[in-house]
């Protein structure tokens, strides 16, 4: 029997996992990848940058999220995580221009940086 099997009120999900924030940049993180393993692997270099910053945006969520509420630690946190998500914008418009990927794959990629973004503008003030 597993502890929380032993115990049913024991929680079963992370702090950070609850967060919409982290659940939208993980619906990113899919697309992300998937769009860098379409890249020439001429230009791989950008392929790597868009999977780092993606990964960037889910791994300082948690680190945020698992930080003193209010605390300049979170909010230096929810901030990296908004400027990995610009980061992963200007990708998106590379990809644009180079012609790699579909345009459903740019509108939705836009769509989920421009929500992932305005909510980790919130975190960032909600924690000042």
């Amino acid at each position: 029997m597993t502890t929380t099997q032993a115990n049913p009120t024991l929680q079963t999900t992370f702090g950070h996992e609850r967060l919409d924030a982290y659940r939208v940049a993980l619906e990113f993180f899919e697309m992300a990848h998937s769009l860098a393993s379409q890249l020439p692997r001429a230009k791989g270099q950008l392929g790597d940058q868009l999977e780092r910053a993606s990964e960037s945006i889910l791994l300082r969520i948690a680190e945020g999220a698992g930080a003193a509420w209010r605390s300049a630690d979170q909010r230096r946190h929810f901030r990296a995580a908004r400027g990995s998500a610009m980061e992963c914008a200007a990708i998106l418009d590379i990809c644009r221009v180079r012609r790699v990927g579909d345009q459903n794959t740019y509108r939705l990629g836009r769509q989920l940086l421009l929500r992932l973004t305005q909510m980790l503008s919130k975190l960032s003030r909600a924690t000042s």
